[in-house]
């Protein structure tokens, strides 16, 4: 990773080719979108909006020759490259991972709250996404759980799906650029992450008003909010591990289980995570290790 992370900033077209080249590759916020925030962070945002604008208009005279949607691949660009870059200039001005992160909670409520300002009818909104997996799943021979899918829930799964995209591109992208062979910044470690008692009084006081105001708004932050501290839950257990207190096999494991059991595993990493946010575990555990030390 490290030789790759020094081609990449080694010079412009290396940069110009690894932007292009990735973003025809499936989810590209995971490879495109962190080289970009790999350029912003060591080349600064001028220089990584000038490789970017040269990558698309090699993109776009291919898609040209080839009668490839030109609508489609911008769209694609837009939204692999434009939201990672913001993330990365934060990251840049604020000098701070956790603080950046925060701002992608806050963000993302900002745009939930947008979306169901605009789409006055989520019902109405969803349906033709809703019809179209519905016919995917029959002819797979799958069955869909049609309680299980409704507008808010694909309200939620969606905004935090591209909230999940936009910040691994952001933490993955910061990870090689500390790979360089350079003297880098340090804006802070992942195992540090902490979302901070302010975000998690908020998402408390939300849920307290959703069972009070039937509101699918205020629900939906709720759950939003609650669920990203599974990160935080995550960063704990890398944590655990860099202070020798779980083996390397025990947060292997973690990832692997994952996506063999989703919902059990991010829900038990979110309620560590949000009670971390009260008790602040890792200062606890790391004043008990000093404690029994001396």
């Amino acid at each position: 990773m490290q030789r790759l992370a020094a081609w990449l900033v080694a010079r412009p077209q290396n940069a110009v080719v690894g932007l292009a080249v990735t973003l025809l590759l499936p989810a590209p916020q995971l490879t495109s979108g962190v080289i970009m925030v790999l350029l912003v962070l060591e080349q600064g945002m001028r220089q990584a909006v000038i490789e970017a604008m040269v990558a698309a208009a090699a993109l776009l005279t291919v898609s040209l020759i080839f009668g490839v949607s030109v609508v489609s691949l911008l769209t694609l660009m837009a939204g692999t490259w434009v939201p990672v870059l913001l993330l990365a200039v934060a990251l840049v001005s604020a000098r701070s991972l956790t603080l950046t992160m925060q701002m992608t909670v806050i963000l993302t409520v900002v745009a939930l709250t947008g979306f169901y300002v605009v789409v006055t009818d989520p019902v109405a909104f969803w349906e033709p996404y809703l019809v179209t997996m519905a016919e995917i799943a029959l002819q797979s021979g799958l069955e869909l759980n049609q309680d299980l899918l409704n507008a808010e829930v694909m309200t939620v799964s969606a905004a935090l799906a591209f909230w999940m995209l936009y910040v691994a591109g952001l933490l993955l992208g910061y990870g090689l650029y500390k790979k360089l062979p350079l003297e880098t910044a340090d804006f802070g470690r992942f195992r540090d992450l902490s979302f901070g008692r302010v975000i998690a009084l908020a998402m408390a006081l939300a849920s307290l008003l959703a069972l009070v105001v039937d509101g699918a708004w205020l629900q939906s932050v709720a759950f939003i909010v609650f669920a990203m501290f599974w990160l935080q839950g995550l960063a704990i257990v890398h944590w655990l591990h860099a202070e020798k207190i779980l083996p390397l096999g025990a947060v292997v494991a973690v990832y692997v289980l994952l996506p063999l059991l989703q919902v059990l595993v991010f829900s038990a990493l979110a309620i560590i995570g949000y009670m971390d946010a009260w008790f602040d575990f890792r200062r606890r555990i790391k004043k008990g290790l000093k404690g029994s030390r001396t």
